[in-house]
């Protein structure tokens, strides 16, 4: 269903039930008011409908919002009564909703693993008493919509750099080897594209093996775009995926909303020392204790003074970064389970050690480890 049928139906049904016409531009509005929008213009500037998915409004709690646009709009307050009713009741039968466009990009990274719990539910905070009734799903497909991607791909072309992020997510590879392509759908795509007419099974691993490549394109024209728009999160998928350094040049080590340990990682693999002892440096700020632990025995090694306050700081949070930390592991490097059996082998790592430090400078660490902690205390209350 795409957004100019849904406003078609839902004119068709307010003209049944009130028994009046109402323009379309009309209905629209209605519609924008129904999801406590002042216009629908600001419901489209970063709000995208949904159907049958999640979202992050409702219909049933903006019936007086209805009814006071029916007003502005010049219809007879019978009219607005019985639409501040009718229209709430017809979206929630039909399981329309809204969602804010970042908040899609937050829960499609929660599918990836790139967003945590706590970050999952610190949404459409610009509108108060809104319920939260948002709830994980196992896959991508389960909430996109045709009238979900009609609706990202015009923000996009408005130039919403949330919105192609959005769909570059959606259109992103699986990461499930189930799902990649085969080498047969690469030979009989091949083979189709060379002129050969197929037909049964070999005609469908073709078409599997194109859609594969076509949602490729997407994702990478998406990333790109979103890219060039300065999203940071789209930058950095770049810097993993594609090797661009460009978050590396644009963005100065910053952003508390980009998981700094994962963009050390990153700059590390491109060679970017520099910018990789920066965002581990931030992750041990914000608390990482792994990431304190690699920047006593890395880059902060031959300063001593800071590898003390390091090892105070992970003291501070619980970790005694001088234990041994050796586990039974599988030859995956997955948990050893004594109820399945079979070999086992010897994961983790050794404590850290340090070499002692005079009196004076033993103070000063462990005063910068009390300063680090107190903020990141504040910072997580």
């Amino acid at each position: 269903m795409t957004i100019k049928q849904f406003a078609f139906d839902a004119q068709q049904h307010l003209q049944t039930h009130a028994g009046t016409t109402f323009k379309r531009s009309h209905v629209y509005e209605l519609l924008a008011a129904a999801f406590g929008f002042n216009s629908y213009a600001s419901l489209c500037a970063d709000h995208v409908f949904t159907h049958g998915s999640l979202a992050s409004r409702h219909p049933a709690k903006h019936g007086e919002s209805v009814g006071r646009r029916c007003l502005e709009l010049d219809y007879p307050p019978e009219i607005a009564l019985q639409l501040a009713q009718t229209l709430p009741a017809y979206l929630t039968e039909y399981d329309i909703g809204v969602i804010r466009i970042e908040d899609l990009v937050a829960y499609l990274r929660y599918e990836t693993d790139s967003v945590t719990d706590h970050d999952l539910y610190e949404f459409d905070d610009d509108v108060e008493d809104e319920e939260d009734t948002f709830e994980p799903w196992s896959d991508r497909e389960s909430i996109v919509s045709p009238i979900l991607l009609e609706g990202l791909t015009a923000a996009a072309g408005k130039g919403n750099a949330h919105a192609h992020y959005a769909l570059a997510l959606i259109h992103a590879p699986s990461d499930d080897l189930y799902d990649e392509p085969s080498a047969g759908s690469e030979y009989w795509y091949t083979e189709e594209r060379n002129g050969r007419l197929l037909t049964g099974v070999e005609k469908e691993w073709a078409d599997e093996y194109a859609a594969i490549l076509n949602r490729a394109e997407k994702y990478e024209h998406h990333l790109r775009a979103a890219g060039s728009l300065d999203h940071e999160a789209a930058l950095l998928e770049m810097a993993e995926h594609f090797g661009d350094p460009a978050f590396f040049e644009r963005l100065t080590p910053l952003s508390t909303r980009i998981d700094a340990a994962h963009a050390a990682n990153v700059a590390e693999h491109l060679g970017l020392c520099k910018e990789a002892w920066q965002w581990r440096t931030m992750a041990a700020q914000q608390g990482n204790t792994e990431a304190m632990r690699e920047l006593i025995e890395g880059d902060d090694r031959l300063n001593l003074q800071q590898c003390w306050t390091w090892f105070y700081l992970a003291e501070l949070l619980g970790t005694d970064l001088s234990k041994d930390e050796y586990r039974a592991i599988n030859e995956d490097g997955s948990d050893y389970d004594d109820d399945v059996g079979g070999p086992a082998y010897v994961g983790g790592q050794g404590g850290v050690e340090l070499e002692p430090i005079n009196a004076d400078l033993e103070a000063i660490a462990r005063r910068d480890a009390v300063t680090l902690y107190q903020t990141i205390e504040a910072n997580s209350a």
